[in-house]
């Protein structure tokens, strides 16, 4: 299976024992919309749904902050979900929350892991079919296994010898614009590079061409086939970049999992505004 797959070839596999769907979508707490009662309106046939604001270390101040291994296999394993399975993570969200449904499942041990290429959107535009309600699902077991592909903010101010890339839009990361949560001062981590993740997707949903990412990372000055951190607002759309550079060859990328929401929320961290 492929870590990037379509919506002609889900129709296709839609039955197949094997084959977990999982809803990620998530919105901004501005946008009034829900995930799950979008989902619960409408989705997949068979799919659960991944709350990352539930399936979160609450005690932590930064939202939706990962969880630990042993909370995620928890959570995947009530959702009838083995490591072993085949999983495809999908979303109806603008800020393209897939993305880090596919980090949180590989970072946990997952290996068979890939995203449906335009997702909902796609899948709807198509008149393919959906249902309504919790799918009754039948417990499993996952076991989590964490990784080291989170860094923390600790390690970013001992220093690190990979360079930091920014997904937010350059309004947010040059600090020309407010940060949608309160308390948060604007601009960036110094010595970040910025390129906005809604930039890697078609218009329709879907990720641009291999030649293109290529194109998008080398003019943010990021090598993507090199190891480098990606950060973000708050842990999320930054996955969309750690996705590309995996579509890309490389799998050697972290996450800043705090992001700007806590970088910004500390007044002793060193802070940069205007161009990178």
């Amino acid at each position: 299976m492929d870590s990037l797959v379509s919506t002609e070839w889900l129709a296709a596999h839609l039955r197949d024992g094997d084959l977990k769907l999982v809803d990620c979508s998530w919105h901004m707490p501005a946008s009034a919309r829900s995930g799950r009662d979008e989902y619960l309106a409408a989705h997949i046939p068979g799919a659960v749904f991944l709350d990352i604001d539930e399936v979160a270390d609450k005690s932590n101040p930064a939202p939706h902050a990962m969880p630990d291994a042993a909370d995620f296999g928890a959570a995947m394993s009530a959702l009838g979900i083995n490591r072993e399975d085949r999983i495809i993570v999908y979303d109806n969200s603008p800020t393209r929350t897939a993305s880090r449904g596919w980090f949180m499942f590989r970072h946990f041990g997952a290996e068979r892991v890939a995203i449906l290429d335009g997702g909902f959107q796609k899948w709807l535009a198509e008149n393919r079919p959906t249902e309504s309600g919790e799918w009754d699902v039948r417990p499993a077991q996952f076991e989590g296994v964490a990784t080291d592909q989170v860094v923390t903010r600790q390690q970013l101010l001992a220093g690190l010898d990979s360079p930091l890339l920014d997904a937010r839009g350059k309004g947010r990361f040059e600090g020309s614009e407010p940060e949608p949560r309160p308390g948060i001062e604007p601009g960036h981590i110094p010595g970040a590079r910025n390129l906005p993740f809604a930039s890697l997707y078609r218009e329709d949903g879907r990720f641009k061409p291999i030649d293109e990412l290529r194109r998008l990372f080398a003019e943010a000055g990021i090598d993507p086939e090199r190891p480098f951190v990606a950060t973000c607002g708050s842990g999320v759309t930054a996955n969309s970049l750690l996705f590309a550079a995996h579509l890309i060859g490389n799998d050697h990328t972290r996450l800043y999992d705090g992001s700007w929401s806590e970088w910004g929320a500390d007044p002793a961290t060193p802070k940069a505004v205007g161009p990178a």
